[in-house]
């Protein structure tokens, strides 16, 4: 397996007529065999960013390489190792589940291979509505379809443009273990999502773009190591109206309409968080303070994404 990025991003900006900048001089490498998931909110430019990697819209400035092939100058090499799973789902309302896959894979110049195909419905569960007409699908099984036609040519990387969005909880974790099989398999997954817990769940890099900036990208478990804060919550015998001067240099918040306090603290700092805690109970201790219950829990994914997108907002 090489060890050159399956993608390479360099600097991409896409302007439109009226100035609205829908990608700001982004750079992001792919490495192969990954999951990559790309998060951010509506309107944040995930879908252009996938979409000028794929060749479907012209950047105003930079450049991108698949496998090594300019995306512009090699468009059809390029091209050929991408498969695309868009967001809307435009099926041919009448036509079958295989015919449908076949044309696709015709569709990049290769060859009729039924026993590929036949693999590839067979991976998706499709295989017993090879002869069904779109029409008669429900919704999950055509975004399904959607990805046997993205696999139909056999591609390296697979883009999933929100990929469960508008379907179920159920659906959505069967569409989880689809991709998991298909990273298994070889293939490169880059997904866009505004569901924290789908790049929670899959990723193994996360990036964060906003309003057109790739504000971070990080490995899943550094990012929520690095960032990821814990919070004591002391569930208290009497409640306060304010936090007492005495408790001022601890870092205190009033929850629970003053049935609680929550201490919030660095995870990555086991000794000082020791120190820390020790040094708030006699405090508390000393004011008079009792309490009858605490809990810790570590910060989520969900947060830290929300923390990012104020800050840079």
């Amino acid at each position: 397996m090489s060890d050159a990025p399956v993608i390479a991003v360099e600097r991409l900006s896409k302007a439109y007529a009226g100035g609205f900048e829908a990608l700001k001089e982004v750079s992001l490498t792919i490495r192969r065999g990954e999951i990559f998931a790309l998060l951010g909110p509506n309107g944040a430019g995930k879908t252009t960013l996938i979409s000028v990697i794929c060749g479907l819209v012209n950047a105003t400035a930079g450049r991108v390489l698949v496998d090594g092939h300019d995306n512009v100058r090699d468009f059809r090499a390029a091209r050929e190792r991408i498969g695309l799973v868009p967001q809307e789902l435009t099926n041919e309302a009448f036509v079958t589940v295989w015919d449908t896959v076949s044309f696709s894979r015709g569709l990049f110049g290769k060859g009729k291979d039924p026993a590929h195909i036949e693999k590839v419905l067979r991976s998706l569960s499709l295989w017993d509505k090879r002869d069904n007409r779109l029409i008669t699908l429900s919704g999950g099984m055509k975004r399904r379809v959607l990805i046997a036609k993205a696999l139909a040519h056999e591609p390296e990387i697979l883009f999933l443009d929100e990929p469960t969005a508008g379907v179920d909880v159920e659906l959505r974790r069967d569409m989880w273990e689809v991709v998991r099989q298909l990273r298994d398999s070889g293939v490169t997954i880059i997904l866009t999502t505004h569901y924290i817990e789908e790049a929670e769940e899959m990723a193994d890099r996360i990036g964060v773009i906003r309003r057109g900036e790739l504000v971070l990208v990080e490995e899943k478990h550094a990012l929520m190591r690095k960032l990821g804060s814990k919070e004591l919550t002391l569930h208290l015998r009497e409640p306060l109206e304010a936090i007492p001067a005495a408790l001022s240099r601890h870092a205190l918040a009033l929850a629970e309409e003053g049935h609680a306090l929550v201490y919030t603290y660095d995870a990555n700092e086991p000794d000082e968080d020791q120190a820390g805690i020790a040094e708030l109970l006699a405090d508390l201790e000393a004011a008079g303070i009792g309490f009858k219950d605490l809990h810790t829990r570590q910060s989520s994914l969900e947060e830290i994404f929300v923390s990012l997108v104020r800050e840079t907002a």
